[in-house]
C-alpha cells in the first residue's frame, strides 16, 4: 500500500527512517512523490578513445584490474582499469576501499564522471558506477538521470535505486485518483505513467507531460480540500448571528481620529453580511502594510461587544501582540470594553471583553463558550490544521484572519480555498510614499552620510540584515551581529545603536523595542523580525542589507515599518550584486508602492516559492505545481467544483477521499 510507512520497505531500518524524515519522507507514497530537482543528461554513451580533459562522460567498459592502496597519510585510493574495446581508462576513488570488495575483474560496468588529470593520465575521479546486465537499462550512468533533494546519508543514487525498485514492483497498479473524464478532457497521462516518467524519463517530452499531470493533480487536490472544508464549515456549524446596530457603529466610526477609506467600507459591508448569518464567518482579510486592517478588526470587535460576546485576537509574536494591545485598548476602552493581554511574559488575570495574545492562545483555557469572534493576525503563519483545531474548540465563533503579505488573488484563492476573501487595495488618505533607492557598493559611504544627516535632525533608522550571525558559506551576506558591531564603533559611534533578533528572550526584545520607540536609541539593527509589529512614527530611514536576498513583497513589508509619521521617509536597498537582472528587479521598488503589484512581479520573476518566503509557515510547499500557471489553476478549480457539487462527501470517489484523508492536505 502506498500509505505504508517507509520502514516497511526492505533494508530501511530506524537509521534510514530518521534520515528520510529530514526529507519529509514518511511513507512509500512520500518517496514516490520525492521529485527530482534536475536531470543529468547522460544519454550519449562516450567511447574511451574520444575522451578529452574536463569532459563529463558516460562510458561502459569491462574491469581489467582493480586494487586499493594506502597513501603515506593513511588515506585509501582504489584504482580500476576499464576497457571498452577502443581504449583503456583508469578510474580512482578516494577513501572508498569497499569498492574493491564490490567490483571484480571481468565485470561490465557503466561509469559517469568528469575526466580529469591524475598522475599525468586521463582519469575518471570518483565516478558513479553501476553493473550492466542484458536485462536492465542503467539508471545512474545512462539516460536522463534524476538528481534529488538529498540529506546526509541519503544520496541521489540511493533514492534512484529505491524508487526504481518500487516502479518495477506491482505497487503502482490500480492507483489513479483523477477521474478518467478529467484525464481525457485535459490530455493528461495516467498516474503510473507520470510517476515512471518524472523519475526515469526517456526524453524531455516525457518530463513535461509528467509534470503537467502531477501539477494538475497537486492543484486539484489543494482546491478540492479547500472546497470540502468550506462545505463542511457551512453545513455542520452554527453561529451566533450578530445584530449590527448601524447607528452605534456609524457613531463609533465617526468618532475615530481618521476617516475610513472606500476599500475599508467595502470590506466592512462584506463582513457585516457574514456576521448576520447563522453560519460562522470564515473570512481572510488581505491588505497592504498600513492599509487599515486593524481598524476593521476594532470595529467588528465592538460589534461583538454590543452583542455581549467576547473576542480573542491572536498575533504571531509578542511584539505584535503588545502593539495590538495598545492600539485596541486606546480605541475600545472609552466604550467600556476591557482589553487584556496574555503572552509568555504578560498575563491579564481580570475578566476582559477582548483578549489579545500570541497564537499560543489556541490551546488556552480562555477560549470559553462565550467567545463570539476570533481574529487571527498574520494568517500565513497559521495553517489549516491550526484553524481546524480552533473550530473544534469554538464551533460557533465567527473567524476573521488577516494578512499583510501581498498575495495575488488567484494564488490566495488557491492556497486558502477554505476562506472567503476580502482585499483592502487602498491606502489611507495622506499616507506618504516611502522614497526608495537601490544603493550599489560605490554609493554606500554617501548613504551613511545621508543617514547621519537625518539622525542629526532627530530621526531614527532601521538597518535590516538577512542573518543573525556571520555565515561561513555566505561570507558576502551581512549579519546583524557583525553589522551592529561595525555600525556602533565605526559608522555611527556618536549615536546609540541597538541590536534586535529572534534569539533574544522576550524581555530583552521588549526592552530593545521600548527603548527605540521612546527615542532613547537612534539606530536599530535587526533581522526581518521587524517585518511586522513595530510602529515607530519617528523612524524615517529603512536600510536593507543584501536586499537581493529578499523578495519584492517582503521588501515592501519591511519598507512599511517607516513612513508611519508625518515626516518624509526613505528606504535604502543595499546590494553588492552586479547582476543586471537582480538590479532590474530591485529597481521596481523605486517606482512601485503597491504590495499586490510587487507580489505579481515577484510571482513572474522569482516564482511562488520566493514570493511566499520562508516565513510562510502556514503554507504547504508545492512539490511540482506553479502558482503562476493561471490556466492550470483555473482548470483544476473548475473540476474540483464539479466533483464537490456532485459528490460532496466524495463517496463516489474513494481514492480521492482516501488521498485527502491520508495527506490531511494540511499546509502546516
Amino acid at each position: 500500500m502506498l500509505n505504508s510507512p517507509i520502514r516497511s520497505l526492505e533494508k530501511i531500518g530506524p537509521s534510514y527512517e530518521n534520515k528520510l524524515r529530514n526529507l519529509d519522507i514518511h511513507t512509500i507514497e512520500n518517496l514516490l512523490y520525492h521529485f527530482p530537482v534536475r536531470y543529468e543528461d547522460r544519454r550519449v554513451l562516450d567511447k574511451l578513445n574520444n575522451l578529452v580533459l574536463g569532459q563529463k562522460a558516460s562510458v561502459e567498459g569491462v574491469i581489467w584490474q582493480i586494487k586499493t592502496t594506502r597513501t603515506k597519510y593513511g588515506k585509501f585510493l582504489t584504482f580500476a582499469t576499464i576497457n571498452d574495446g577502443t581504449s583503456s581508462l583508469e578510474c580512482v576513488w578516494f577513501n572508498q576501499a569497499y569498492i574493491n570488495r564490490v567490483i571484480k575483474s571481468g565485470q561490465k560496468l557503466g561509469f559517469s564522471g568528469k575526466v580529469e588529470n591524475f598522475n599525468g593520465k586521463l582519469t575518471l575521479i570518483n565516478p558513479e558506477y553501476e553493473f550492466i546486465s542484458p536485462n536492465s537499462f542503467p539508471i545512474h550512468t545512462r539516460g536522463l538521470v534524476p538528481v534529488y533533494p538529498e540529506t546526509k546519508g541519503v544520496s541521489s543514487k540511493w533514492l534512484r535505486s529505491k524508487i526504481s525498485w518500487l516502479i518495477k514492483s506491482k505497487i503502482l497498479t490500480g492507483f489513479e485518483i483523477l477521474p478518467n473524464h478529467i484525464l481525457k478532457r485535459y490530455n493528461l497521462i495516467g498516474w503510473t505513467e507520470s510517476i515512471k516518467n518524472i523519475h526515469f524519463p526517456a526524453n524531455l517530452d516525457q518530463i513535461n507531460r509528467a509534470k503537467k499531470r502531477l501539477a494538475f493533480e497537486e492543484l486539484f487536490l489543494l482546491q478540492l480540500e479547500g472546497k470540502k472544508i468550506r462545505l463542511d464549515w457551512q453545513e455542520n456549524l452554527t453561529s451566533y448571528p450578530f445584530v449590527v446596530d448601524r447607528k452605534k457603529i456609524d457613531r463609533f466610526i465617526a468618532e475615530l481620529p481618521f476617516s475610513l477609506t472606500k476599500a475599508q467600507k467595502t470590506v466592512l459591508k462584506e463582513i457585516y453580511r457574514d456576521l448576520g448569518k447563522n453560519k460562522p464567518m470564515n473570512r481572510l482579510l488581505q491588505g497592504d502594510v498600513g492599509s487599515g486592517k486593524t481598524i476593521v478588526a476594532v470595529i467588528i470587535s465592538y460589534i461583538a461587544f454590543l452583542n455581549k460576546k467576547e473576542v480573542v485576537f491572536m498575533a504571531p509574536t509578542e511584539i505584535l501582540a503588545n502593539q495590538h494591545f495598545k492600539t485596541l485598548s486606546s480605541l475600545l476602552n472609552p466604550y467600556g470594553m476591557k482589553v487584556g493581554l496574555q503572552t509568555g511574559s504578560t498575563k491579564t488575570k481580570s475578566k476582559v471583553n477582548l483578549q489579545v495574545g500570541t497564537h499560543a492562545l489556541i490551546t488556552s483555557k480562555i477560549l470559553t463558550k462565550n467567545i463570539g469572534l476570533i481574529i487571527i493576525d498574520e494568517q500565513q503563519r497559521f495553517g489549516v490544521k491550526q484553524r481546524s483545531l480552533l473550530r473544534k474548540r469554538n464551533t460557533k465563533a465567527h473567524y476573521l484572519t488577516m494578512s499583510a503579505t501581498p498575495i495575488p488573488r488567484t494564488m490566495a484563492l488557491t492556497l486558502y480555498g477554505d476562506l472567503d476573501l476580502s482585499i483592502i487595495d487602498e491606502l489611507p488618505v495622506g499616507r506618504k510614499k516611502v522614497r526608495t533607492f537601490v544603493v550599489p557598493p560605490e554609493k554606500r559611504d554617501r548613504a551613511y552620510t545621508f543617514i547621519r544627516k537625518h539622525l542629526r535632525k532627530g530621526s531614527q533608522a532601521f538597518i535590516i540584515c538577512p542573518l543573525i550571525d556571520p555565515s561561513e558559506t555566505l561570507v558576502s551576506v551581512k549579519s546583524a551581529t557583525a553589522e551592529w558591531e561595525k555600525l556602533k564603533t565605526k559608522i555611527f559611534p556618536e549615536y546609540s545603536v541597538d541590536l534586535l533578533h529572534g534569539r533574544l528572550k522576550s524581555k530583552e526584545k521588549n526592552a530593545v523595542i521600548t527603548k527605540f520607540k521612546k527615542g532613547k536609541s537612534d539606530v536599530l539593527v535587526s533581522t526581518p523580525v521587524v517585518e511586522v509589529g513595530i510602529d515607530v512614527p519617528n523612524a524615517t530611514i529603512m536600510v536593507v542589507e543584501a536586499a537581493e536576498r529578499f523578495g519584492l513583497a517582503q521588501l515592501h513589508q519591511i519598507r512599511g515599518r517607516v513612513g508611519r509619521g508625518s515626516n518624509e521617509s526613505f528606504c535604502l536597498l543595499f546590494t553588492e550584486s552586479q547582476d543586471l537582472e537582480v538590479l532590474k528587479r530591485l529597481a521596481h521598488m523605486e517606482t512601485s508602492h503597491l504590495g499586490l503589484e510587487l507580489a505579481e512581479l515577484d510571482l513572474k520573476i522569482r516564482g511562488p516559492g520566493q514570493l511566499l518566503g520562508t516565513a510562510q509557515h502556514g503554507v504547504k510547499p508545492l512539490k511540482i505545481a506553479d502558482l503562476s500557471n493561471n490556466d492550470l489553476i483555473n482548470k483544476s478549480k473548475i473540476e474540483a467544483e464539479i466533483i464537490i457539487k456532485s459528490d460532496p462527501k466524495l463517496n463516489k470517489h474513494p481514492l480521492l477521499k482516501s488521498k485527502l484523508a491520508s495527506e490531511k492536505m494540511s499546509p502546516d
